[in-house]
Formats: structure tokens, C-alpha cells, sequence
């Protein structure tokens, strides 16, 4: 497997409805995600979930986004071929004339070095604890470094 990486200038952007599907997926996301749009279009977003990427994560922005939050977070996601790449993702709602909620949008950027060093540990730890104990294991540990970090997730993942 191989890393792959993106230019500081260039942003992966996607949509999806309520439900994650995606609606929408910018020339940069196909290109690093390995998928044509067709493949894309109507999938689940989890289609490019790294399995070294920790629940608890997706659990908090799920959480948080439900509620018309916006979210930040370093996310490793896996390319059709197996490859992976590493984004600091930016996903906020979207709104219908109403206020209803009635999609997500994700703009992704390249990540800090800095920050993928501090990622990369944590996201073990919590990965560690999910297997051995499931999801509640790894938040109560997530939850223990938030709290020696300011403790909200967004505070954390911003001070990298």
C-alpha cells in the first residue's frame, strides 16, 4: 500500500444526503479515491473508509453534524486499489429554504506532518481499545485525552 498525496492548494470536495450517500464528488476526490463517478454517485461515503480509521471518530462527526454542527477532523481514507491518503476535513450541513437539514458537505485539505505525527498514535490507541473493547472503550480514552486537551474534539484537532 502506498501513500498518496495532494498539493496544498487543492482541495477534495464531496456531498452526500442525510444518510452519507454521496451526491457529489469533485475531479480531485475520483482522482485520489481510485472510483469513476459513476461508482461514486449514490454510494455510501464509508465506500473510502480506511479500516485504520477509529469509529469513535465518524461517531463524534455524525454526532456533531446531526445537530447542524460544523466538524473538523484528521481522517485517513483507502483508495479503491488499497493505497490511502490522509485529509484534514472541514464538513458542515447543508440547509434547505426551510432550515432543514438536507445534506453534508466536506471540503478536504492536506494535512499538517505535525498533526498526522500526533494523529497516527492516538488513532492506534483508539483503534486498540475498539477491538479489545468496542466503541465505548475507545471513547472513554478519546474522551481522557480531550480532557488534558482543552476537552472538545474541534479544540484538539484545531491546536495540531
Amino acid at each position: 500500500m502506498q501513500e498518496l498525496k495532494f498539493e496544498k492548494n487543492e482541495f477534495i470536495v464531496s456531498k452526500t444526503d442525510t444518510k452519507g450517500k454521496i451526491t457529489y464528488g469533485n475531479e480531485l476526490f475520483l482522482k485520489m479515491s481510485g472510483y469513476s463517478e459513476n461508482e461514486l454517485i449514490g454510494a455510501a461515503h464509508n465506500i473510502i473508509r480506511h479500516p485504520d480509521m477509529p469509529q469513535i471518530v465518524f461517531k463524534l462527526l455524525w454526532d456533531e453534524i446531526q445537530l447542524g454542527k460544523e466538524v473538523n477532523a484528521y481522517v485517513i481514507n483507502r483508495t479503491k486499489n488499497g493505497d490511502f491518503y490522509w485529509v484534514f476535513a472541514n464538513v458542515t450541513p447543508s440547509y434547505d429554504a426551510n432550515g432543514n437539514i438536507i445534506g453534508y458537505h466536506s471540503v478536504r485539505r492536506k494535512p499538517s506532518l505535525k498533526a498526522i505525527k500526533t494523529v497516527i498514535p492516538l488513532y492506534k490507541e483508539l483503534l486498540n481499545a475498539q477491538h479489545n473493547g468496542g466503541i465505548k472503550a475507545s471513547e472513554e480514552i478519546l474522551n481522557e485525552v480531550l480532557a488534558k486537551n482543552g476537552g472538545r474534539y474541534d479544540a484538539f484537532v484545531l491546536s495540531l
